[in-house]
């Protein structure tokens, strides 16, 4: 069944598509959602209040653009909120304290299999891991980061960078 049939169906009611709709998209999903907590249970967590969203607003996908991807951007948004009800930022830092934490040279995660990325994310402090996850996963723009967590960009880009350097580091030891 295709997405556009599979939305129709779900909005008819019909509980064999309904699981069609989980079943496709919960596994993908709480993938995503492991990259924001550290926690399981916090992830199962934002899983469930994001495809509860996702079944209520269903009505609103216009099949404009792909399932997954509105699908995606709902937990993101979820994972987001439950975040800045329970995480504090640490204050603006000048750029030029956080460079020397990061050389010239990119480091490369090719030979990284995509659960130990997923587990060395984890680790991250909080406010690391979020903008790590939105800038260097989701495309999001340090402007964009900035505006939806309620910080300042350059708060957004040491944040970032200091992620960078943690995996550095934690893959270095690897």
């Amino acid at each position: 069944m295709d997405d556009a049939q599979l939305v129709k169906e779900c909005l008819k009611g019909n509980p064999k598509a309904q699981k069609t709709l989980f079943d496709r998209f919960a596994p993908k999903m709480f993938v995503v959602c492991l990259r924001y907590f550290k926690q399981r249970s916090q992830a199962e967590d934002a899983l469930q209040d994001a495809l509860i969203k996702v079944f209520v607003k269903l009505s609103e996908f216009k099949n404009e653009g792909v399932l997954e991807g509105w699908v995606r951007r709902i937990v993101v948004n979820t994972c987001l909120d439950h975040i800045r009800k329970n995480l504090k930022f640490q204050s603006d830092v000048s750029m030029g304290d956080v460079e020397y934490k990061i050389e010239q040279q990119e480091f490369t995660v090719e030979n990284l299999m995509a659960n130990d990325l997923i587990k060395l994310i984890q680790t991250m402090p909080e406010g690391y891991k979020v903008v790590f996850n939105l800038f260097a996963i989701e495309g999001y723009s340090h402007q964009e980061i900035a505006a939806t967590l309620g910080i300042s960009e350059s708060t957004s880009k040491s944040q970032y960078l200091r992620a960078r350097a943690y995996l550095k580091a934690r893959i270095e030891k690897r």
